[in-house]
């Protein structure tokens, strides 16, 4: 089956993810993970791009955005990737392909976007790598649970309806994380950004449905191709 191509959509959330070539570990260190970051902050102003939260995990790494364009998004990344494969090689003494092909991801519904957050905070627990999200260094949970300062990151407009000062803003979102998502939820956000399928309601998915010819989620099994899907029912299968 011919791959999806990437969908991007201007002013909508997405969920990118890019991987280590055949998993390997792509930071091997403090510089490692802070030169992405810094790539990362000095880029996403220059392609029109809202970062809203990262996650640096070994072997891949997750970024919330928001492009302002259409190009924004693929710009992003392909600076960013070329960038970081041309330094980590460097460094590191090696050469040839760091990434395991095109990154992937999707667009998110707003209202799924805090449960991406919450996601990408709490990956390396599930990893066993620490006993709690705030215990692992390398993603934005201290900015956005209010422990640390980072200028660069601006929050989602649905952020804000978390509280009405910083600090209420901040208790939810850590009340939020400690909580966590259900198997369900985790299942159904990692499989939309790695496969390509738009994440969000029935209604959401309808109206982005008419900003793209590209699909935007699953076939049902054996519909044939030329018979039409009912809207109702096709994008419940996001």
């Amino acid at each position: 089956m011919a791959r999806l191509p990437r969908l991007t959509i201007a002013d909508q959330p997405h969920h990118v993810v890019q991987s280590g070539n055949n998993g390997m570990v792509i930071f091997m260190d403090a510089q490692d993970h802070e030169t992405l970051l810094d790539l990362l902050r000095d880029q996403a102003p220059r392609w029109q791009v809202q970062v809203h939260a990262y996650l640096l995990m070994p072997s891949r790494f997750h970024l919330l955005l928001t492009p302002r364009t259409a190009e924004g998004l693929p710009k992003l990344m392909q600076a960013l990737g070329r960038a970081y494969v041309r330094y980590f090689n460097d460094r590191h003494g090696r050469s040839g392909t760091l990434w395991e092909g095109r990154y992937r991801g999707t667009v998110i519904e707003p209202d799924w976007l805090l449960a991406c957050m919450v996601f990408m905070d709490t990956c390396p627990v599930h990893a066993g790598l620490v006993a709690q999200a705030g215990d692992w260094p390398w993603s934005s949970h201290a900015h956005n649970a209010g422990l640390a300062s980072n200028g660069w990151i601006q929050p989602h407009a649905v952020f804000w309806t978390l509280g009405n000062t910083p600090f209420a803003r901040d208790a939810a979102y850590v009340q939020a994380v400690n909580q966590g998502l259900s198997a369900d939820d985790r299942e159904r956000i990692d499989e939309a950004a790695m496969r390509g399928w738009a994440l969000g309601s029935a209604d959401f998915l309808e109206k982005l449905q008419q900003k793209t010819k590209r699909r935007l989620t699953r076939q049902r099994a054996g519909r044939p191709a030329s018979q039409p899907a009912g809207q109702g029912q096709e994008l419940k299968q996001a």
